[in-house]
């Protein structure tokens, strides 16, 4: 089983990475782990308890014993805890993670038996459709994620790619990408959403192992897949725009340079005075509740925006970035996160739910911050 494959060979890895870090990483404390002025293991923490949470969720829980993806929480979850698991030098995988690879290669090994997250009859005509499509893009992300950390293509990280490319449009308006989740709730499930989450695909596929972006029975769906996102491009959120940019680092023919200093500078201009990103500037939305939309800079929207200037080439001194990860590096809170609100509504910050975008926040910004290390 890849979980048991993933735990063994990380031990190793881990003991040599700690080593490495004994000499890399100042200690202070018994516990926490800084570089630079952010503390890894206090995110490692955070995000650890927040999945432990969502998989014990009652919401969350599916058929087969199995739990939903989520955009906000598991996914970015997935992308970054095993940068962090490098970082700290732990040398085995987190219980937590285990248990997420474990549900998720469930669902991809019985995918025909699995039923969809959401289903017309429960809640909607094309619900069925919207929900299998997105659980098969989600499928191979996040596999695809672990299998780059473990530095080799698994067979079940195949399946979900196979999965994906065998619901992926071949005509109309969205050829190229996915029928996506829309429950008109922004970022990840409204009507701009499959865009965004399709340039995820996009480079995830290409930093997928052992070669298979120059697979011949997958360069097709990935040629799909950039003229989809070129197409559609001009018409986007400026926070959609910038996945794409983040993706151009893995595919260069995605943008050209008019393009992306034309990005470049529009973000430009939504940079706060305080040197972050709103989400809210970035992806505006019409409120559910028609309260004041949010202002101020917060996690997800910086984490994003330096993530995707850092892949785009732009030099570290230059002053646009600069700003924003000084931002980051002076907004980590004690508990280890970064916060950001609702786009679609004001949520009492008292439930877990309200904590969905701090989640995401968290781990672009974890994500944004270790790239530094490895540019």
């Amino acid at each position: 089983m890849r979980t048991q494959t993933l735990a063994a060979t990380l031990t190793l890895a881990g003991l040599c990475a700690a080593l490495a870090l004994a000499h890399a990483v100042p200690v202070h404390g018994a516990s926490k782990a800084v570089t630079g002025t952010w503390d890894r293991a206090a995110a490692a923490r955070y995000l650890d308890q927040r999945e432990t949470w969502w998989q014990n969720w009652p919401r969350a829980q599916k058929d087969h014993g199995t739990v939903c993806i989520s955009c906000h929480t598991q996914v970015p979850y997935a992308m970054v805890r095993p940068a962090l698991r490098r970082d700290l030098g732990e040398a085995t995988i987190s219980a937590p993670e285990n248990a997420m690879l474990a549900s998720v290669e469930k669902r991809v090994t019985n995918w025909s038996d699995m039923t969809p997250f959401y289903t017309d009859e429960k809640n909607g005509p094309g619900k069925t459709v919207e929900a299998h499509n997105t659980e098969a893009v989600l499928n191979a992300i996040i596999l695809s994620s672990f299998d780059q950390r473990l530095g080799r293509l698994q067979s079940l990280t195949v399946t979900a790619f196979d999965n994906a490319w065998a619901l992926q449009e071949a005509t109309g308006s969205i050829a190229g990408s996915w029928t996506w989740q829309n429950f008109h709730l922004g970022p990840w499930e409204g009507d701009e959403s499959g865009y965004q989450t399709s340039a995820l695909l996009l480079i995830e596929a290409r930093r997928t192992p052992d070669g298979y972006a120059k697979r011949t029975d997958v360069i097709p769906h990935l040629n799909r897949l950039r003229a989809y996102l070129q197409r559609g491009y001009e018409g986007q959120p400026l926070l959609n725009q910038l996945y794409v940019l983040w993706a151009a680092g893995e595919d260069h023919y995605l943008l050209s340079e008019v393009q992306r200093k034309a990005l470049i500078n529009a973000l430009a201009r939504q940079q706060n005075a305080d040197g972050g990103w709103n989400s809210f500037a970035l992806d505006p939305y019409a409120r559910k509740d028609h309260s004041p939309a949010p202002t101020a800079s917060d996690g997800y929207a910086t984490g994003i925006a330096v993530l995707a200037l850092e892949k785009s080439g732009t030099n570290r001194p230059d002053p646009l970035l600069q700003r924003g990860i000084a931002w980051l590096t002076t907004h980590q809170n004690p508990d280890g996160t970064w916060t950001a609100d609702s786009i679609n509504k004001h949520r009492n910050p008292d439930t877990d739910p309200a904590l969905f975008m701090t989640d995401a926040a968290t781990a672009y910004a974890v994500l944004a911050l270790d790239q530094l290390n490895y540019r």
